[in-house]
């Protein structure tokens, strides 16, 4: 680890009612259950949520053993028909055959962000097939956070249930705070290499060239960059599409494509160079997100025709990408109302030949800052339902600025609220055990069960305890909301065992009732 002059340590501590299992190597969250039974969970935390107060983020994490750095990607390895040991461990943490898992990245419908470089991170995919992942992005700014900050931060969102990070830092200290994060990360870390090479033309877009973004990509490519946003499909013909938008670009990685552009007069040194770009990632086994440069950035701007010549774009450098034999996933938008954002979906899988898509929200309205975890969580649960196989998250503080630990915590708990809810209604394996089980012991007033499987338990706790926090409340068949005299399922109960009861009378005396079935 590099010496730099940050505590090396963050607090943080086991999740209420659980504890870390692992089962043939892979890890899982079981969740205790006080009526005997236990529930295991997919975990993301990595290593630091078993029993441990302190974390020693100057210690980085063990490497994975076993990664083979010389066999080509796991896209070309699945294509040969090998189920490699990522393949396999993902097989086991989602529950499905491994070859199913072979057969999708082989298809290019799924992807396995795992840089040789980066052995710290436990193997994860991204695709329709699979659960419904959610990005946390975290990086400091040229105003604002440390690499303290931004460590803490990585830890924390991957605990609440972080499937992938992107460090999207700009200003000082950008290679210092990657590397803390990537020695630390149990999780896929993603860039955008274009902010740091902005930072050595001292921001200047017009400065930009091949060699600089080229010896930046390879530079995070051997520190363990999963995968990389890459905005090569802002063209020059596309950039007058944008003109009469409401927002304009508003990709920060689109806008330095479009101004280099229109100052050079020629099409970008990304779109032109791609194939080499490829020759590189595959090198690394670096996965494309190929960027969304020209995402609508308002709801006016949604499903226009710049956002969709983009798309048409991306799916040209989809196929160039797979030749090479690099994994490749595509970037969506942005802000689109709740009607249009199904056609976002269709439209990418028929350009795109099914490549996982990644999206930010997408946001359903404008109105809301401060609410934009709401308002995107919306438009994310119904297009990772419509297909969609990665959330980024949108925290309270999109549009208004950085966000801190809270400001993360609640984007991740949102989306994972969007993600699992997509997942229940593509009727995913295994989806709504974690549901089934939380309302039983919702119905049998099991408190202490009901926090312990909720996405929030110390959250929900504290919302109970708020006006009843005395230890017989937790075994009461009651809450403060109707008190112990109108509860529903309580009554429910009640009818219940006066029902088994005459059922019983009947029985006893010879004599004969025909009641409804009741199932618990």
């Amino acid at each position: 680890m590099p010496d730099v002059s940050v505590d090396p340590s963050v607090t943080t501590g086991p999740i209420a009612g659980s504890t870390k299992i692992y089962r043939h190597g892979v890890p899982f969250r079981r969740v205790n259950l006080t009526n005997g039974e236990h529930l295991d969970l997919y975990d993301t935390s990595g290593p630091y949520t078993d029993d441990t107060a302190v974390i020693d983020l100057a210690a980085g994490l063990p490497a994975r053993p076993g990664v083979v750095r010389d066999r080509g990607t796991q896209l070309q390895r699945a294509r040969t028909g090998e189920v490699t040991a990522e393949m396999a461990f993902i097989a086991e943490r989602e529950g499905v055959p491994a070859e199913l898992v072979r057969h999708e990245v082989a298809r290019g419908r799924a992807v396995i962000p795992a840089n040789h470089n980066h052995p710290e991170a436990e193997p994860m995919i991204i695709g329709k097939a699979f659960a419904v992942k959610v990005n946390a992005n975290i990086g400091n700014s040229a105003v604002s956070s440390s690499v303290a900050e931004e460590v803490d931060k990585m830890v924390w969102a991957t605990r609440w249930g972080a499937d992938t990070i992107m460090d999207l830092s700009t200003g000082r200290d950008i290679h210092l705070t990657r590397e803390w994060i990537l020695r630390n990360s149990p999780v896929p870390v993603g860039t955008v290499p274009l902010y740091q090479t902005l930072e050595k033309t001292n921001g200047d877009p017009a400065e930009l060239t091949w060699e600089l973004y080229r010896d930046t990509v390879i530079e995070q490519c051997e520190q363990g960059v999963d995968y990389m946003t890459v905005h090569a499909g802002v063209l020059m013909r596309h950039i007058p599409l944008t003109v009469d938008r409401v927002t304009g670009i508003v990709s920060r990685g689109g806008s330095i494509m479009a101004a280099w552009c229109l100052a050079h007069h020629q099409e970008s040194f990304l779109y032109t160079n791609f194939e080499e770009l490829c020759d590189i990632l595959a090198r690394y086994d670096v996965t494309f997100s190929l960027g969304d440069g020209l995402r609508p950035g308002s709801i006016a701007d949604a499903n226009d025709a710049a956002q969709f010549a983009e798309l048409e774009t991306l799916g040209e450098l989809t196929k160039i990408a797979k030749a090479h034999g690099v994994q490749v996933m595509i970037e969506g938008p942005g802000h689109v109302p709740m009607h249009k954002i199904v056609e976002n979906v269709r439209l990418e899988e028929e350009l795109c030949e099914e490549a996982p898509f990644y999206t930010l929200g997408p946001l359903a309205t404008d109105i809301a800052p401060a609410y934009d975890h709401i308002t995107s969580a919306i438009g994310a649960a119904i297009i990772a339902q419509a297909g969609t196989a990665m959330l980024c998250y949108v925290t309270p503080k999109e549009h208004l600025g950085l966000p801190n630990r809270k400001d993360v915590k609640d984007g991740v708990i949102a989306y994972k609220i969007a993600a699992h809810a997509a997942d229940l209604a593509k009727g995913h394996p295994h989806a709504q055990l974690r549901d089934d089980a939380l309302s039983r012991a919702r119905f049998e007033f099991r408190w202490h069960d009901q926090f312990a499987l909720s996405l929030d338990p110390d959250t929900a706790r504290e919302f109970h305890d708020e006006t009843l926090p005395a230890a017989p409340a937790k075994t009461a068949h009651f809450c403060s909301m109707c008190g112990p005299k109108f509860c529903s399922m309580r009554i429910t109960q009640d009818v219940r065992d006066a029902m088994a009861d005459k059922s019983r009378e009947f029985t006893e005396s010879g004599g004969k009732v025909y009641l409804p079935v009741v199932t618990t």
